[in-house]
């Protein structure tokens, strides 16, 4: 009984280890700066391009940082985790808020999406900050890597 428990437990283990990998679409290392897109799930961006072409990144400063890359390269759609389910979301459409107490990646002043605008602001009455759209999340991104 115990042998079969222990083995119960190791799938299980696994199991759990290998679906919490596969939350993260390809690539797992952001195509920027390297960091891993899987550990910072929660901010991470795909940039689709109208050639077919896409770019992982984990973070709105990494997708400005990307894009400046290939200026000639027309961006198709942009597409962001939202902070509390990981899911991706149309960037564009996503409630953002930008600043607060929660360290922002690869950035100074945190910007997160959510695609729920009640999730948002719980987020705020947590850890400060204010909403936005994703205009002026992408302008002071944009600032910031001038």
């Amino acid at each position: 009984m115990n042998r079969f428990m222990l083995g119960v437990a190791m799938l299980l283990l696994f199991a759990g280890s290998s679906a919490a990998s596969e939350i993260v679409e390809a690539p797992k290392a952001c195509q920027q700066c390297g960091m891993d897109r899987v550990k910072f799930a929660y901010s991470r961006m795909v940039i689709d391009y109208a050639d077919g072409t896409s770019d992982g990144v984990c973070s709105l400063n990494c997708a400005v940082e990307q894009m400046k890359k290939y200026p000639k390269k027309k961006v198709k759609s942009l597409i962001v985790a939202d902070y509390v389910t990981r899911e991706l979301v149309d960037a564009r459409t996503a409630t953002w808020v930008v600043g607060g107490d929660k360290s922002g990646v690869m950035t100074a002043v945190p910007k997160w999406s959510f695609s729920r605008k009640e999730d948002a602001q719980k987020f705020i009455k947590e850890h400060d900050g204010r909403l936005t759209n994703f205009d002026e999340a992408l302008n002071l991104a944009l600032k910031e890597n001038e």
